[in-house]
């Protein structure tokens, strides 16, 4: 009930935006190709969701890929880094300026190495954007444990691996969740931008894409509505992931 109460003030804005979003188009007669109206995105969403439902199915498909595959190498990542400093040193360059390049810039070179067809092209995107934030995140979050839990751990004689498991990873666990949720969205970009550079015609990025070349800017906006729908509720898997997993944080006790 309270998760409840503290949503109503973003619902409150999000009708109000879309209330003035409409008014506006209309009162102002802004054509079609500029913004349409909330009320004909809807309808199209509507008519054409034999279309843009398996479209958004294949694309979330993509972006479930590439968020397990990044958010994995993350923690991966991390767990290798936080353990041997000194490797950690010299990879973590090599992670920020791999992160710092446009993912535009990785999509056609991704479309290259995988076929531009393929799933993977678009995977490999969506993976690069969900690694750094898992792999920075989960790093802090090992790194984090306090220095007394360790020593009393190492008086009880336990191995690295013990406290690694009993301490550093329960520690970790909060940030991990926290990146994960970050991650949850933008594999659903990285899904949809890999599509923009060559994709299947299944695939919504392309379906969006083909539609605004044609002046179909109504499906274009319904297509955009169905990859956030659907990263919605990528997130809230996530969320209630994090509700189960880690139900002795504050923040997740409280919900």
């Amino acid at each position: 009930m309270k998760r409840i109460v503290e949503w109503l003030p973003a619902l409150a804005v999000f009708v109000l935006v879309v209330g003035l979003w409409e008014g506006l188009v209309r009162a102002l007669h802004v054509q079609q190709f500029l913004l349409p109206k909330p009320s004909t995105i809807v309808s199209v969403f509507w008519s054409d969701r034999h279309t843009l439902w398996p479209a958004g199915w294949y694309t979330f498909k993509e972006a479930l890929g590439g968020f397990a595959i990044g958010s994995g190498l993350g923690i991966l990542a991390a767990t290798i880094v936080g353990r041997f400093r000194t490797l950690g040193t010299a990879l973590m360059p090599i992670f920020i300026a791999a992160n710092a390049v446009p993912i535009i810039a990785f999509a056609p070179i991704f479309g290259a190495w995988f076929n531009p067809i393929s799933p993977r092209s678009k995977m490999a995107v969506a993976g690069v954007l969900c690694f750094l934030p898992v792999m920075v995140n989960t790093l802090r979050g090992l790194n984090s444990a306090k220095p007394r839990q360790i020593e009393l751990m190492r008086s009880y004689a336990a191995s690295e691996l013990e406290i690694w498991r009993r301490v550093r990873v329960p520690t970790a666990l909060p940030f991990l969740f926290t990146a994960l949720k970050v991650a949850s969205v933008l594999a659903m970009i990285g899904a949809i931008v890999g599509e923009y550079f060559g994709g299947s015609l299944n695939a919504l990025g392309v379906l969006i894409n083909n539609a605004a070349d044609v002046f179909q800017f109504p499906l274009a906006w319904a297509g955009i509505l169905v990859a956030s729908l659907l990263g919605i509720a990528l997130y809230g898997a996530v969320v209630a992931a994090e509700r189960v997993v880690v139900r002795w944080a504050p923040d997740t006790r409280d919900a």
